[in-house]
């Protein structure tokens, strides 16, 4: 049996002792504890038979981890100082992770048994003896070295560990706040930076110099180098000023082809194929007479002679301009910025300091401190940020989760200043700070970041599936799984640990990156805990990218995450000898093989993915070639996601779909090929988001009417082209789905006008949250697009089509109006509507989106019958 020795008898101070027991600071140990412990009372719950014949066991483990929590609340901050915690950790965690994994087993076994059951003798059978005894050995060592581990931190503690029921059951298990709570496009203080700069922008144009004018945007990492462009980049008047508009973020990694095929997505070009010279003369017709403007945002490398080719073919004139924001002042030298034109950001004052502190950490009451006795200290923390606008962020959005406790915030204060003395780096200390504040599960969604190359735009829907597949979201008081996945991500986003990029009109975030200030910490812990490592075969979780070293890969037996991590715009290219190994990693529960081209026909590829036991999410997305699925996918009985959008090539889905039980998420949204779904689809009573769902039009696959089954469903889309697709009997189908928020109806190449009379008596139910309607077919809006019928609704959003009126109730009477707060209106050109109306209908507006809308009357944006704009409530 393993052995800890105790080396350092300088650990057992009375101050170590107490930062011990009363920190609560949670390390990445306490994160897969917690998930472990959350997965075992789920399965103990199911009376599995192999975990009911393992449950003395599995309870005694339990105990014996929950007496190790108060340890494990400050573990990280300790194994820092600490070799011996270190390695004590690291065992813990493979411990825990074998544990996890005979559970997953018996499980497995359980269900096994249960369908294939011959009576008593299949408990006596050699196979299921040799199980019984081999798992139930195990689990008996693994509590031993658990039990040794225990006694040896007692030993480092001077003192009995006590079981804290609140480390697993408490207040921390989901976050304070479930929606992202402030406007991540704040900027405080910045307002001379970006006037500065939009001054050399326009002066440029009025001299009508032939060279493209660079500007310098020069400082230290955390100081607003790129928040600062953003600014000036977005607003509508340089938008206004520029015929095209191009930001580029270059990695320190980047090549000259990269750059080029970033420029040119940023001109509505995809690209593929080209040679680097093809793709310079692209950029060179695109631009030709037009006036442009470049961001080449955070340069690295003092070689810039890539930029010297790339400039060289930009046409000249015009009063175009490039803008470079880099931490080194001779890079942007070296790219021809003249001392005149280098903006050198400052620091933050005080005031602007506490400013933007409050506005985050106070964003519940629109940013002003309304407890007196938290201002004092408060104002002791910002302090020591520095002015640094990265460290207020993070600090503030760690003080925004937190209870407005003085207590609380005396603690953080202490905390931050004893980082600072170990780290002079206080963007590093602020960092590290915030990820020692996080709640277990949040630190397991927070490391999954490191997978992901620098600068790269994340999607938000990827990254909750892959931690929902996961087992990361704890699953307490009813919430449905998705709703706690997007949960997770409003709190990362709230901490600023991660950063918005795209949003839909209502605020809906579609994705996101890190800083790489943050992604540097992020990947040293991922490191450290054998989470993602680029150099080693032992670690958990890797990204399939085109530059990934196959043979590593392949030669990872403890893989339990593998998910394409491509940048935007490019494609992973999967050799067939490495798909046909992605079959073998046996405890893999994520698998996300999408924005991938493969050889041969994925089909054959994934042959035997039903070995995959333990599968719980699947993507495919945006595949080629996917013209059908393996047919062994109904053997991966414990998938939850499966994503299938964006694969026009694909046909059919196979019957066997049905037999998914756990199957909570399902998305052929975009799938051309794809007539409809099997039919039998309303036997999986657990799906909670269905996307892309096309009703069949006879008895051979599923009716829309199965809908009704789908009790559980949240997020629905439809996708109707014709009348038949909805019978007499079935357009009540929607009306009793009383869990569903989010609906979207697509009517995109619709035929026959009788689609519009379906359309208008196929209600809604009444709890509707949001309503998307794209191309809908009739001229009159439908009878129940009104806020009698829908009177929870809270974003709508039309586009397309051939709506041209709307019905008389959309205007509600007898006092009742709609309680929209956003609303977006795009390529409507028939559309007849007057402003003033629909202001004094939807008195809750906030939010305003409309473009292409040319008989929209009095609009109080110009241009609204072309690109339009955004209208928000002063």
């Amino acid at each position: 049996m393993m052995k800890i020795l105790v080396a350092e008898a300088s650990l057992t101070s009375p101050y170590l002792f107490s930062l011990f027991c009363k920190a609560n600071p949670k390390s990445m140990a306490d994160a897969i504890v917690s998930v472990f412990l959350e997965k075992l009372l789920n399965t103990l719950a199911e009376e599995g038979l192999y975990v009911t014949k393992f449950r003395e066991q599995f309870e005694k483990l339990q105990t014996e981890l929950q007496l190790m929590q108060c340890f494990l609340k400050d573990a990280d901050r300790l194994k820092r100082k600490n070799d011996t915690i270190n390695k004590v950790l690291a065992v813990l965690r493979e411990l825990i992770y074998e544990a996890e994994d005979i559970l997953a087993d018996c499980q497995l076994q359980s269900r096994d048994d249960a369908l294939f059951s011959n009576g008593c003798l299949t408990c006596i059978s050699p196979p299921v003896l040799h199980f019984k005894h081999q798992n139930g050995q195990r689990i008996k060592e693994i509590i031993g070295e658990i039990t040794q581990i225990k006694q040896n931190i007692q030993s480092l503690l001077g003192g009995a560990l006590l079981f804290q029921p609140n480390a697993i059951n408490g207040k921390d298990q989901m976050p304070r706040w479930s929606s992202q709570v402030y406007d991540h496009t704040m900027v405080v203080g910045l307002g001379a930076d970006t006037k500065k700069i939009k001054d050399w922008l326009f002066e440029a144009a009025r001299e009508g110099k032939q060279e493209i004018l660079a500007i310098g945007v020069v400082g230290m990492g955390g100081l607003g180098k790129t928040t600062i462009t953003q600014k000036v980049f977005n607003e509508n008047e340089i938008d206004y000023h520029f015929d095209r508009r191009m930001w580029v973020s270059v990695s320190q990694t980047f090549t000259e082809e990269q750059i080029m095929r970033s420029m040119l997505r940023n001109l509505g070009d995809a690209s593929v194929g080209d040679d680097a010279n093809e793709l310079l003369k692209k950029i060179n017709q695109y631009l030709l007479g037009k006036r442009y403007l470049i961001v080449m945002d955070d340069v690295w490398g003092e070689d810039v002679a890539w930029w010297g080719r790339i400039s060289q073919g930009l046409p000249k004139g015009n009063g175009s301009c490039v803008i470079i924001t880099t931490r080194n002042e001779r890079v942007s030298r070296k790219m021809g910025v003249k001392e005149t034109r280098i903006h050198r950001p400052k620091f933050l004052n005080k005031d602007y300091s506490w400013l933007l502190f409050q506005k985050i950490a106070f964003a519940a009451s629109e940013g002003q401190c309304i407890y007196p006795d938290l201002e004092d200290v408060g104002k002791e923390i910002v302090d020591k940020c520095e002015g640094l606008p990265l460290v207020i962020k993070a600090v503030g959005g760690m003080m925004l989760c937190k209870a407005s406790y003085y207590h609380e915030w005396r603690r953080i204060a202490d905390h931050f200043r004893d980082e600072l003395a170990e780290n002079d780096d206080s963007v590093m200390a602020s960092l590290q700070l915030s990820y020692d504040e996080l709640p277990p599960y949040l630190k397991s969604c927070f490391l999954s970041f490191s997978l992901y190359p620098e600068d790269c735009v994340i999607t938000k829907q990827q990254v909750v599936h892959w931690w929902i597949g996961e087992g990361f979201v704890p699953l307490r008081s009813g919430r449905s799984s998705t709703d706690a996945g997007e949960d997770c991500f409003s709190g990362l986003i709230n901490r600023c640990l991660i950063e918005v990029v795209d949003k839909t009109y209502n605020g809906t975030i579609l994705t996101c990156k890190m800083h790489d200030m943050v992604r540097e910490l992020v990947i040293k812990i991922a490191k450290d805990d054998a989470f993602s490592v680029t150099n080693q075969t032992n670690c958990r979780h890797s990204g399939i990218t085109n530059n990934m070293d196959r043979k590593q890969l392949t030669a990872n037996p403890k893989l339990r995450g593998l998910v394409s991590t491509t940048k935007s715009g490019e494609v992973n290219k999967i050799e067939s000898s490495t798909a046909k190994k992605l079959s073998e990693f046996r405890y893999l529960r994520v698998l996300d093989v999408s924005k991938s081209i493969f050889e041969l026909p994925i089909s054959s590829l994934l042959f035997h993915i039903g070995s995959l036991h333990h599968l719980t999410y699947l993507s495919l997305s945006n595949t080629h070639p996917l013209i059908e699925l393996p047919a062994s996918l109904e053997k991966l009985t414990n998938l939850q996601i499966l994503d299938l959008s964006n694969c026009q090539n694909l046909r059919t889905l196979p019957h066997n779909l049905i037999t998914l039980s756990k199957l909570k998420v399902l998305d052929v949204s975009n799938c051309g090929s794809l007539e409809c779904l099997p039919k039998g689809l309303g036997r999986l009573s657990n799906l909670e988001v269905l996307l892309g769902f096309r009703p069949a039009r006879s008895s051979h696959g599923c009716r829309i009417g199965e809908l009704r089954n789908l009790t559980r469903l949240r997020i629905l889309g439809l996708h109707l082209t014709h009348a038949d697709e909805v019978e007499e009997n079935e357009v009540n189908a929607m009306a009793n789905l009383r869990d569903l928020e989010n609906l979207s109806i697509s009517c995109f190449d619709s035929h026959g006008s009788d689609l519009t009379s379906k359309l208008d008596k196929l209600y809604p139910p009444q709890q509707l949250y949001e309503l998307s309607l794209k191309f809908y077919p009739g001229k009159m809006s439908p009878a129940w697009l009104n806020p009698i019928a829908l009177p929870l609704l809270k974003y709508l959003s039309i586009s397309s089509g051939n709506l041209a009126n709307v019905n008389q109730n959309f205007w509600g009477y007898n006092n009742i109006v709609w309680k929209i707060q956003g609303l977006k209106l795009e390529s409507l050109s028939d559309l007849e509507l007057e402003w003033p109306m629909l202001q004094e209908a939807m008195q809750s507006l906030r939010i305003v989106n409309v473009s292409w809308c040319p008989e929209l009357v009095s609009f109080p944006i110009d241009d609204v019958g072309f690109r339009g704009g955004v209208w928000i409530k002063g």
